[in-house]
């Protein structure tokens, strides 16, 4: 049977994919607006740039580009204001509860590969009681996704061939790490995807519109798993 339905661990972006991170994201990015005296943006608008990161949610919340005077110290000041509360609202994706912990009660391995800084990161997996048996963060490697190094690193932890791997995500650069990665790619549909954006259309191997398509797709597959 092959990897794309038996797979011997499975491996998960963090923000988006594995747990919904966007309410506190978004009270931090409107944060940084009431600090400069506008008004908030609509949750559904900042939920849909949470997966490209601070400077994103940065140039949205005050329309300053990258390379703009004033956006870093902007960025500082959102990622200060999430740092103070990463999991207040911040919950894993209901239907990947029962998946995890049925995952784990096989005794299967699975971990985290995510662009997310180890510094929140750490704290929000705590805060949510998750024990992934690798952790991959943006400043582990002095690579991070679309580069593949932080999957095959992961997979190397855990001590999985990576193209028994699946690798799950909400982004087109999650399938472009995977599929270098020689895993896998799972593109999912729950997550934080632009207006726009057909994930269909992602380089990717599965495709899942919703957590309880992926839960019972893998409860169908065979165990233990082949490594």
């Amino acid at each position: 049977m092959s990897a794309l339905t038996r797979p011997a661990a499975l491996l998960f972006d963090l923000d988006g994919t594995l747990v919904d991170t966007a309410p506190d994201l978004a009270r931090a990015t409107n944060a940084l607006r009431a600090h400069h005296g506008l008004a908030p943006l609509p949750y559904g608008v900042i939920r849909a740039q949470v997966s490209n990161g601070g400077s994103a949610l940065v140039t949205l919340a005050l329309g300053l580009a990258k390379e703009a005077a004033g956006h870093d110290p902007a960025r500082t000041f959102l990622l200060a204001a999430y740092g103070e509360a990463v999991a207040d609202e911040s919950r894993v994706f209901p239907p990947l509860s029962p998946l995890l912990a049925a995952w784990e009660a096989a005794g299967l391995p699975w971990g985290i590969v995510t662009n997310k800084p180890r510094g929140f990161a750490e704290p929000l997996i705590d805060a949510l009681a998750l024990t992934p048996g690798a952790l991959l963060c943006a400043d582990d490697l002095p690579v991070k996704k679309p580069d593949p190094a932080p999957l095959l690193e992961a997979a190397r932890r855990l001590g999985v061939a990576p193209h028994a791997c699946w690798y799950l995500g909400d982004h087109l650069r999650d399938m472009q790490a995977a599929r270098a990665a020689g895993m896998a790619a799972v593109a999912v549909g729950w997550g934080y995807v632009e207006e726009g954006d057909d994930y269909h259309l992602w380089p990717a191997d599965l495709w899942f519109e919703t957590g309880e398509a992926l839960a019972a797709a893998i409860a169908s597959t065979e165990m233990p798993p082949t490594r």
